[in-house]
């Protein structure tokens, strides 16, 4: 007798679909963001992009492997499933509260923005969207979120920049504070975070994702500095706890617009490849 046995069936799992990535703002950050999707990043793809200078944004993408069309912000999360704002933040709810609408999810940089619309949680609760804080230009919020689990009993953080990436914020404007001219480190400001970024919104919202991490707005401490010496936007952060006291501190390389760290576009690169990553490192 003749046995045949059945062949084996081979299971193969189907390759996802690319992840769409739509970029709110070609600005110091946006572009390099834009420009790394375009080179190449595996599971994500480049889907459209929006600019308050349009003709330029268009004359950008044209040279792109894969030009995308620039789009109002608005719209933004019609053409991608992910949409990254990195907009000044008067641009924050033009670009953020229709993706969550459509149950995106969404990369925020202005975090500063994030705390005078509390509602955007409730928003991305109700349609299924997502809001993501990356790290940005600091450091060891992974540590901030676990401290968070127990009790944190306070957090501190220090913030040293030239001179020069501080003119015209608001907090100096309105306290006729001027840092031109300065031979030593002058401190221009000490109070809460909630406070901090809205004296100095382009300047700190590092200030904002630490106390979104940790204890909120309303306790978490921050100084501010005009440093004369400086040539780096530095931020130095102190975390009393009862499961650990630690300080952390980095100097980041500002990009070509002053206010801005070079290393916030490479956050943003970092936590787009987490969303589709088989391996996820860190909290």
């Amino acid at each position: 007798m003749l046995f045949f046995h059945p062949v084996e069936k081979r299971l193969t799992n189907p390759q996802p679909k690319d992840r769409t990535v739509a970029i709110g703002s070609l600005g110091a950050i946006g572009r390099v963001v834009a420009a790394r999707l375009d080179a190449g990043i595996p599971g994500l793809q480049l889907a459209a992009v929006s600019a308050r200078n349009v003709a330029r944004a268009q004359a950008t993408v044209a040279a792109y492997r894969r030009p995308v069309p620039v789009v109002p912000a608005r719209e933004l999360a019609e053409h991608a499933d992910i949409v990254v704002e990195c907009a000044p933040s008067e641009a924050f709810a033009e670009i953020v509260e229709p993706a969550l609408r459509k149950g995106r999810t969404v990369l925020v940089i202005s975090v500063g923005a994030l705390l005078s619309h509390p509602e955007a949680e409730a928003l991305a609760a109700r349609h299924g969207g997502r809001i993501i804080v990356p790290t940005g230009a600091l450091l060891g919020l992974d540590a901030v979120r676990a401290a968070a689990e127990g009790e944190i009993r306070s957090v501190t953080m220090v913030t040293r920049k030239p001179p020069k990436g501080l003119e015209g914020a608001p907090h100096l404007v309105t306290n006729n504070i001027s840092v031109q001219g300065l031979t030593a480190p002058l401190k221009v400001f000490e109070g809460s975070a909630r406070e901090a970024v809205k004296g100095f919104p382009a300047n700190v919202n590092v200030a904002a994702a630490l106390s979104l991490a940790g204890i909120g707005p309303d306790r978490t401490t921050i100084e501010v500095w005009a440093d004369p010496a400086a040539t780096r936007n530095m931020h130095s952060i102190t975390v009393v706890a009862d499961s650990a006291e630690f300080t952390m501190s980095i100097a980041n390389v500002p990009s070509e617009n002053p206010k801005t760290g070079k290393i916030t576009a490479l956050s943003i690169v970092a936590a787009l490849r987490r969303l589709v990553s088989p391996l996820s490192i860190g909290t």
